[in-house]
């Protein structure tokens, strides 16, 4: 499944330095606003130590990670809710993102203009929340006489046109929309009226070097991320063994990235299960609750269509008794069924027939 994250903040935070070193691909990092103006796309590897170890067993010609794509977008300024900036086309690339990455300045560099003409992460994080919700309230103005004439001729729609309703009375009260709280079927129809503030945030402080490993106060109710997006330009030069030597210098266990591709999983209420083989070790996405044939269907249709059952076994199992054949003589290789929920690290192999 393609997990997509947009990258958004106020011009000249670090975005796009931070992107490149993401991705180790050039996007114009320049001091001056919009000088990201087309969104660069890159995908990043989600770090999982595990299939090192599984790769130890049954040495694959491969290893493939899960990824996450990280999508660097032009900067916000306010009114970009009435097309301020380039606001039009950081809305509409926010629109196509799964999650927002909010980068937020911290850092003190008196060579970095700030676009408010000083340096306040509250205020900032203030600010884009108020262009989201207000560009929320557009599009609701825009659904909500539309949706009343239709669900006067089709009675399903009900649902979709209270909820919407209810979350205009909501977003003018400041909240955004996901804050707000929904059924399981208020929730389903929420997400079909495509707010951006529906989608989850979580924010990356762009420190100076000495507070990489500094505990921050919550912003909007979370812990933000610290990352120097310096640093991480300059760990994305070097290679495994100076990467860590400079890790270890700075007083660091991983990277900030690492941190922060991590959570960008979590954040979506995501997981990996494995496959193991000759040919490939491979951890592949699945949510959370996932069952055995919806993880069988992110390899491919036919496995979801035609599944007859699935070989689990825990990955602890796994490394412990040295793969599929140590599990099988323990009696820990399982066979499940259409209903056994998928656990994160299971290592699984599919029986199908089409």
């Amino acid at each position: 499944m393609a997990l997509s994250i947009g990258i958004v903040g106020l011009p000249n935070v670090g975005k796009s330095t931070l992107f490149t070193a993401l991705t180790r691909k050039g996007g114009l990092a320049a001091n001056y606003p919009f000088a990201t103006i087309d969104p660069n796309v890159g995908i990043v590897d989600v770090p999982d130590e595990r299939l090192g170890k599984l790769a130890e067993i049954v040495n694959p010609g491969r290893i493939v990670p899960a990824t996450v794509e990280f999508v660097d977008i032009a900067g916000l300024v306010k009114g970009a809710n009435t097309g301020e900036g380039l606001g039009n086309q950081f809305l509409a690339n926010i629109r196509e993102t799964d999650a927002i990455l909010e980068v937020v300045r911290y850092f003190s560099d008196p060579d970095v203009v700030h676009v408010e003409g000083r340096v306040n992460p509250a205020d900032d994080v203030e600010t884009i929340n108020t262009e989201l919700i207000l560009a929320d309230l557009g599009t609701l103005e825009k659904a909500l006489p539309k949706l009343e004439k239709e669900a006067k001729r089709d009675k399903d729609l009900l649902p979709r046109l209270e909820i919407a309703r209810k979350l205009e009375a909501w977003l003018n009260e400041g909240h955004r929309a996901i804050q707000m709280e929904m059924t399981d079927e208020e929730r389903d129809a929420a997400h079909d009226l495509f707010l951006l503030t529906m989608k989850p945030v979580m924010y990356v402080a762009n420190v100076d070097e000495d507070k990489v490993a500094a505990t921050l106060d919550e912003i909007d109710g979370q812990r933000p991320i610290p990352i120097c997006a310096q640093i991480e330009a300059e760990l994305s030069e070097l290679d495994a063994a100076e990467a860590a030597e400079y890790l270890e210098s700075l007083g660091l266990e991983r990277s900030g990235l690492e941190t922060l591709a991590q959570a960008a999983y979590q954040l979506l209420g995501l997981q990996s299960y494995f496959t193991a083989g000759e040919m490939e070790v491979k951890a592949w996405t699945v949510p959370v609750g996932a069952k055995a044939p919806q993880a069988a269907g992110v390899i491919h249709s036919d496995f979801e269509r035609g599944f007859i059952k699935a070989e689990v076994a825990s990955y602890d199992d796994y490394v412990e008794l040295g793969g599929e054949a140590g599990c099988k003589a323990a009696g820990k290789l399982r066979m499940e069924g259409k209903d056994y929920v998928v656990q994160d690290g299971d290592v699984m192999h599919f029986r199908f027939n089409v």
